[in-house]
């Protein structure tokens, strides 16, 4: 996967420095013109009937919280899709591309539009900072979960799909999306994850399946290193 964070060469400068003046990070156009120019944000509260799905994702005690409403029409399509975030430049871009995606040509059936994954909102922005990615995953699990919300709606719960967490670690009770979050992060090693989450500290013999984790969802999000 390319790395769209920073280049460090003298003289080079990115949108975005760091407070030590040594890493930049540089956003393509495509994310640029979503940010100053963001695609069907909701500047109001919903209407009560206007959208007949809603999905939530995060909260604002932790930086970012992202709100999606939707109308699904005949054949399951996403005929209008707003929202709402508070968070950075980049979950901004990505829940405006997302909005996009699910709409253009008369709009995605809800079976497509759960498959989206991040990459794929991150290909139609030409890229994000490594450590700005978990903004992309924070939309597409907002878009699932207003998926379900409207299979609960409409009583047709045997369509809904739940997103189960493992225990991987009884005595922590670390998941393993607290370990896929952790490297959503930036955590590429066991010790980068552990100092996130505490996982197999004192318990060594989970170790070996807390790596073949970590390296599932390095290869998952970023590809071989």
């Amino acid at each position: 996967m390319t790395d769209y964070k920073a280049k460090t060469t003298t003289g080079t400068k990115g949108d975005v420095v760091s407070s030590d003046k040594k890493t930049s990070w540089f956003y393509t156009d495509e994310v640029k013109d979503h940010f100053f120019n963001p695609r069907n944000f909701l500047d109001r509260e919903p209407e009560e009937d206007e959208f007949n799905a809603m999905g939530k994702v995060g909260s604002p005690a932790c930086g970012d919280e992202l709100r999606v409403w939707m109308r699904v029409g005949e054949g399951e399509r996403i005929k209008e899709f707003k929202w709402k975030t508070f968070g950075c430049g980049s979950a901004i871009a990505s829940t405006s591309m997302t909005s996009v995606m699910v709409t253009e040509n008369g709009g995605m059936t809800l079976p497509d539009a759960r498959k989206i994954k991040p990459q794929d909102i991150m290909a139609r922005l030409g890229g994000l900072p490594a450590r700005k990615f978990h903004c992309s995953v924070l939309c597409d699990k907002a878009l699932r979960d207003a998926i379900n919300d409207y299979y609960r709606r409409t009583n047709q719960v045997e369509k809904m799909v739940v997103e189960a967490a493992r225990v991987v670690d009884q005595a922590s009770k670390v998941t393993d999306k607290d370990i896929e979050e952790a490297v959503l992060e930036g955590a590429r090693t066991l010790e980068e994850v552990q100092r996130k989450t505490k996982v197999g500290v004192g318990n060594p013999e989970i170790l070996p399946a807390v790596e073949e984790l970590i390296r599932f969802y390095r290869e998952k999000y970023f590809g071989n290193d």
